[in-house]
């Protein structure tokens, strides 16, 4: 008999904590990554009070419209640059290309950049920084626009590179002002509401 309330015990236990996990899920792999790394205080870009009461980030609905196939074209001899940011700082960027696409039935253009200071960490030197606003900025979606970070070995033989706006982010500045963001570029302002990836974050 004690077994057997032993057993149903720790049932119940750990349905307990799974039905507590389970508010962290998200509906793709991306989102509950995403939601798990903010959860984690010792990476959390959140704020104590916030990360307190923290239950998962909000997202637009999953919409595979968002999902598009974009042809890039390289600029080719690209300077290098300083980025404006959200504080003093400056951080060292190339233009890396044009990305160009039809979304909602019309052609659009956005610029990717490549960080110069990635390019000597192993982790990141792949990376490419996708920084965008759209007509959602500032009211359902954060203000100074989002990012999407896409790979180098991501590009096709033919010059093309999938943009999955469902996993777009916010830069940490939207959580917390204690970090330096770099400012979305006015020309990678889509005149279009892309309702999909994260919203702008509700403080408590």
């Amino acid at each position: 008999m004690k077994k057997i309330i032993l057993f149903f015990s720790l049932l119940i236990l750990i349905s307990c904590n799974s039905q507590g996990k389970r508010a962290l899920m998200g509906e793709t792999a991306y989102q509950q990554k995403l939601n798990a790394s903010y959860k984690d205080a010792t990476k959390s870009p959140l704020k104590k009070k916030d990360l307190k009461n923290f239950k998962g980030l909000d997202f637009f609905p999953i919409d595979s419209t968002f999902i598009v196939t974009a042809k890039l074209i390289r600029t080719e001899n690209a300077p290098t640059f300083k980025m404006a940011t959200t504080t003093d700082r400056k951080p060292l960027y190339k233009e890396f290309g044009k990305l160009n696409f039809t979304l909602k039935g019309e052609n659009r253009e956005l610029t990717i950049y490549q960080s110069q200071d990635d390019l000597i960490e192993e982790e990141y030197k792949d990376y490419l920084f996708l920084p965008f606003t759209d007509n959602t900025s500032a009211n359902e979606s954060y203000g100074g626009g989002r990012y999407m970070d896409l790979i180098l070995t991501d590009i096709s033989k033919e010059n093309t590179l999938e943009l999955n706006f469902n996993n777009t982010y916010n830069p940490y500045c939207a959580y917390n002002d204690k970090y330096s963001c770099p400012l979305t570029p006015r020309k990678n302002h889509l005149d279009i509401e892309i309702k999909a990836g994260v919203k702008v974050f509700k403080k408590y």
